[in-house]
């Protein structure tokens, strides 16, 4: 199995090439997170993983300024084009884990459906040390079931995720090109189940709210204390 950060990137790149989607899991979370951030802040935000910079947006209109890192260069072409108008956003096509961020500097730094590509302890004492004292970090990704309450959760996702797109779509399926793309990358994706997510932020994040969210997913929100 190739999880290489030239096989996510090349996934992604591909994926970027594809008509945009209406409503997904990942933007379904976007409120849920802004809920946990203050109304305006001075200080700026970062996203690792901003994909088409969807939620680096929405923090622009909250931060002073924000930087939305993806290690695909097309998923950062298409930000950008996104983002014409928002002149205190900046993408950068990096490696997050390899990327040198400053200590201490950041109000709120996101991260949706990417972690699972990146070391998970190493990638969260990183987000750490950047997050300034009294900010937020934010964490949406896939876990692996391994209990009877997430065989619950992912069963109850099935109905209410053919719900929502058609809803929100118009239609029950992807078209054939895009559930490809997701296909082959999912060959790749490996996931954590909840019981290891809890023991390793536990040992990072001490007091860290996780959650398991429907459509498969969990949320990990941790604020730094005041100094």
């Amino acid at each position: 199995m190739d999880t290489s950060p030239s096989k996510t990137q090349l996934d992604f790149d591909r994926i970027s090439t594809l008509p945009a989607q209406a409503w997904n899991h990942n933007d379904h979370y976007h409120g849920f997170f802004l809920k946990q951030l203050p109304a305006s802040s001075e200080l700026p935000a970062l996203e690792i993983g901003c994909g088409t910079g969807a939620f680096t947006r929405l923090l622009a209109q909250r931060f002073r300024q924000v930087l939305g890192l993806d290690l695909s260069p097309g998923m950062i072409e298409q930000a950008k084009a996104c983002s014409t108008g928002y002149d205190n956003v900046a993408f950068q096509v990096a490696d997050a884990l390899a990327y040198d961020l400053p200590a201490a500097r950041f109000g709120c730094i996101a991260s949706i459906a990417t972690l699972h590509h990146l070391p998970f302890e190493p990638i969260l004492r990183k987000m750490k040390d950047a997050l300034a004292p009294g900010g937020t970090l934010l964490v949406l990704d896939l876990f692996q079931a391994e209990s009877l309450a997430d065989y619950s959760a992912a069963a109850l996702a099935m109905p209410l995720n053919l719900l929502m797109k058609l809803l929100k779509e118009g239609r029950l399926r992807e078209p054939a090109e895009v559930r490809a793309a997701w296909d082959e990358h999912g060959r790749s994706d490996a996931y954590m189940p909840l019981s290891q997510i809890h023991r390793a932020a536990g040992r990072v994040l001490p007091g860290a709210r996780i959650r398991r969210q429907l459509f498969w997913r969990y949320s990990l929100v941790w604020k730094k204390e005041l100094l």
